[in-house]
């Protein structure tokens, strides 16, 4: 079944979400939300979903970055962004560290602002200690893309939406960015932006 996208403004969105019990997670109920968002996030189609984005503030998120989602973009660019298809996870309760010395920045998007991008920083390196649909402990290490995904979902489950942290000189609608900056090299994107290198 397919849920309804909250937008920014949306309360649930700016709130910290609550831990889920292990009983929750094996619950019926928990374990068909987590469908359900699943066929949310693809139907989108986007590469994460979190529990607020639906209106529900559970520390709950879903995530998988298909290859056929990686076809539109040059190799260079996903070379870049060090980006690479990434399966279906859930994360429950995910505790997040920050591994990296080296932070980068690109162009996000959110499902929950829909039609904008900007330029966000973000770790390179993540782990995520959490635990899994099934209630079981489970550490992902993560870097690139999915490091960045990581961070973006875990930002939902404590009330953060990427706005809050983006480059404000980069804020662009999704067309302006296909037109200008969709395959632009990032240091060439932040000289014509005017930022610093």
């Amino acid at each position: 079944m397919l849920l309804e996208i909250k937008s920014a403004g949306e309360p649930v969105l700016r709130e910290k979400a609550r831990d889920l019990t292990r009983d929750e997670i094996l619950s019926s109920t928990i374990q068909q939300l987590i469908e359900n968002m699943r066929e949310t996030m693809h139907k989108a189609p986007g590469v994460g979903l979190a529990a607020p984005q639906v209106g529900l503030g559970l520390r709950l998120a879903v995530i998988e970055d298909k290859a056929e989602y990686m076809k539109e973009i040059r190799p260079e660019v996903l070379k870049e962004r060090e980006r690479r298809p990434v399966p279906f996870e859930v994360i429950v309760n995910p505790k997040l560290a920050l591994e990296s010395a080296a932070d980068a920045d690109f162009f996000e998007g959110c499902l929950s602002v829909a039609g904008w991008t900007a330029l966000v920083l973000r770790a390179g390196q993540v782990r995520v200690d959490c635990l899994d649909h099934r209630g079981q402990p489970k550490t992902i290490q993560a870097a690139g893309w999915f490091a960045r995904i990581l961070q973006h979902e875990i930002d939902h489950l404590n009330g953060t939406l990427y706005v809050d942290r983006m480059e404000a000189r980069s804020f662009c609608t999704l067309d302006n960015y296909s037109k200008h900056w969709k395959d632009v090299p990032l240091a060439e994107v932040r000289r014509r932006l005017a930022m610093d290198v």
